[in-house]
C-alpha cells in the first residue's frame, strides 16, 4: 500500500458518508426524470436562465445593465481533511457563478453533521476551510442553514452579478467552435484509490490542488465575445457534461480523446480497478446519445465518465480565437487547460475520436 497524506485526519471521516463529491450527484437520467414535469420558467420574463437546459445556475435580470446569479451546491465527503473538505465544497459551489460568467459576491453555508459522531472542533475545521476559499474568491460566507443528519455534508449558495452580454451558457455553442477544457481529468478515480488507502501523497496533493483551484477565469470567459458557450465539468464527467452542451445547443460534439488533460496517475490507477460508482450510473444514462471507438478498453471509458468533483471549464470558442483564449487561460494559471475538440452541425450526440 502506498503512503498516506501526513495530514490525514485521526480517523476517516470519508467512512461516515456513503459517497463522496460531486460523485453524490445523481444520475443525469435520474435528474431528467425528475425535472420533466417542472414548470417552466417562461411566464416569468426576467429569468433569463432556469432549469430548461440543465445550466449552471439561475439567472434572474435584475435592470438593463445587472443580472443576478444563484446556485447551491454541497456533498459529502471525498476526503478525511475536514479543513480541506470545507474548501473542496466551496471551490465547487463558487464555480457555477464562474461557469456563468459572473462574479461571486457572497454565499450563505449548508451544512448538515451526524451530532455524536463529529467532535465540534472537526465542524469548525470544515466552516474554516470553506470561508478560506469564499476569501480567496473575495467574498463572505453571510450565513447559511443546518441539520442533524446521518451523513456528513457541506457546501454553499452562492450569488454573483454580470452584465447581461457576460452572461455564458451552456446550450449556445456554435457550429464550428473549438472546445476547451481548463482543468485535467482524474479526480474521481483519485478519490475511489484514496477510500482503498490506495493513493500517493504525491497523487493526493496533486488531487486537492486541482479541487482547490477557482474557476475564476469563468469571469473573463464571459466578456470575450469569441467565447461562446461555458459549462463546468462536475459529476456527470466529460461526455456528461459535453453532452448537456450537445442538446441545449443542438449540434454535434467531437472529443479527441488523445488530447484530453488526466492527473498525472489516473490512468494507472483506472487500469488497477479504481472506480466510483458514479461512473458505471453515468455510463448507463448516456445511452446512444454517446460514441465511442470500436475497441476501446472498459479503463479508458471510466475515464470519460469519472465524475469531477470542482472540475474545470468546459468553453465553446469561435475557431479563430482558440488559441488566444487558450494562451489566456494558461496566462490566467491553468496550466493544463488543452484544446479537446469541436463543435459542429448534426444531431446532438458527443462522439470521442
Amino acid at each position: 500500500m502506498l503512503d498516506k497524506p501526513a495530514d490525514a485526519a485521526p480517523f476517516r471521516l470519508t467512512s461516515l458518508a456513503h459517497g463522496g463529491g460531486c460523485g453524490c450527484k445523481l444520475a443525469p437520467s435520474v435528474l431528467r426524470e425528475l425535472l420533466s414535469e417542472q414548470p417552466p420558467g417562461s411566464p416569468f420574463e426576467r429569468l433569463l436562465v432556469g432549469t430548461e437546459t440543465g445550466d449552471d445556475a439561475a439567472v434572474w435580470q435584475l435592470d438593463d445593465d445587472t443580472c443576478l446569479i444563484a446556485t447551491t451546491d454541497f456533498f459529502m465527503p471525498m476526503v478525511d481533511d475536514p479543513y480541506a473538505f470545507g474548501r473542496i465544497a466551496a471551490t465547487n459551489a463558487i464555480s457555477d457563478v464562474y461557469a456563468m460568467g459572473g462574479k461571486p459576491l457572497l454565499a450563505l453555508a449548508i451544512l448538515g453533521m451526524p451530532l455524536g459522531k463529529l467532535e465540534p472542533a472537526m465542524v469548525r475545521e470544515i466552516l474554516k476551510g470553506g470561508a478560506s476559499i469564499a476569501a480567496e474568491a473575495g467574498i463572505p460566507v453571510a450565513g447559511g442553514h443546518s441539520i442533524d443528519s446521518p451523513e456528513p455534508i457541506y457546501g454553499l449558495a452562492v450569488i454573483g452579478t454580470a452584465r447581461p452580454e457576460a452572461i455564458r451558457r451552456n446550450s449556445t455553442a456554435r457550429a464550428g467552435d473549438v472546445l476547451i477544457l481548463t482543468k485535467a481529468l482524474g479526480v474521481g478515480v483519485y478519490s475511489a484509490a484514496f477510500k482503498k488507502e490506495a493513493l500517493s501523497a504525491a497523487a493526493y496533493a496533486e488531487m486537492i490542488a486541482s479541487m482547490t483551484t477557482l474557476n475564476r477565469v469563468g469571469t473573463a470567459l464571459g466578456t470575450d465575445p469569441d467565447v461562446h458557450a461555458v459549462t463546468d465539468v462536475t459529476g456527470f464527467g466529460i461526455l456528461g457534461h459535453g453532452l448537456e452542451m450537445a442538446r441545449g445547443s443542438g449540434l454535434a460534439l467531437g472529443i479527441e480523446a488523445s488530447a484530453l488533460p488526466f492527473l498525472t496517475e489516473a490512468g494507472t490507477l483506472a487500469q488497477a480497478g479504481h472506480i466510483t460508482g458514479a461512473s458505471h450510473r453515468n455510463w448507463a444514462s448516456y445511452g446512444e446519445a454517446v460514441r465511442l471507438p470500436d475497441g476501446l478498453p472498459d479503463w479508458r471509458r471510466h475515464l470519460l465518465t469519472d465524475p469531477q468533483t470542482s472540475g474545470g471549464l468546459l468553453a465553446a470558442v469561435a475557431p479563430e480565437a482558440a488559441e488566444r483564449v487558450l494562451a489566456a487561460i494558461h496566462a490566467a494559471g491553468y496550466g493544463r487547460a488543452a484544446i479537446i475538440g469541436e463543435v459542429s452541425e448534426g444531431a446532438p450526440v458527443v462522439t470521442v475520436i
